[in-house]
């Protein structure tokens, strides 16, 4: 079981971050992704109730590799979120949906939909990918949001000494792109798009 041990922060200049991302890290490619929340009946207002995942994540990607390839997946994924001190830790289940025919993707809204899921927030993302030994770091334009930087971490375990050590590695790293810790945002992007 993998965890997600991750921050986010709000990003001034977006060109600047990105040429100083390429000097810092190895540049992996380009994104653009689509993610729809479907809604269990009993968390239709958006809450975790008892650790229980309130939606299930579809998120239809494309990308472009560094070497100029492209590929669209879809994925199907549902996670217990966690905030401690703007650090998001998430057990995040997630699998892959092979075809992304659009007669598929058709008939799996009305799969989720027979399951009865209902569809809510659809949240747009776009961007470029980086690798830094374990850290993952996009830099993502939110429509309606703005840009934000992304670290993750993907950990074995979430005891409190593994946290402490990943986040260490995610706000050192952060500290070097000379983004101020002031700019770490810790709410959930879903809750930023229904305050808004």
């Amino acid at each position: 079981m993998a965890m997600e041990i991750e921050l986010k922060a709000h990003v001034k200049d977006s060109e600047a971050l990105r040429q100083l991302l390429h000097e810092k890290a190895e540049y992996k490619g380009s994104f653009e992704k689509e993610d729809t929340y479907w809604l269990f009946n009993e968390a239709a207002d958006h809450k975790l109730a008892d650790h229980k995942p309130a939606a299930l994540r579809i998120r239809r990607e494309n990308r472009i590799f560094s070497d100029g390839k492209k590929e669209s997946l879809t994925f199907a994924t549902y996670k217990i979120k966690q905030v401690k001190d703007g650090i998001e830790i998430n057990d995040e289940r997630e699998f892959e949906i092979r075809s992304s025919a659009v007669s598929d993707r058709d008939d799996l809204d009305a799969l989720l939909r027979h399951l009865r899921l209902t569809p809510g927030l659809t949240k747009r993302k776009k961007g470029w990918i980086f690798l830094r030994e374990d850290i993952n770091a996009e830099l993502t334009e939110v429509e309606s949001l703005g840009w934000f930087i992304e670290l993750e971490i993907l950990a074995d375990n979430d005891r409190e000494e593994t946290v402490a050590r990943e986040k260490k590695k995610l706000l050192d790293f952060l500290d070097s792109l000379g983004i101020e810790r002031t700019a770490i945002e810790s709410r959930f992007y879903s809750q930023m798009i229904t305050e808004k």
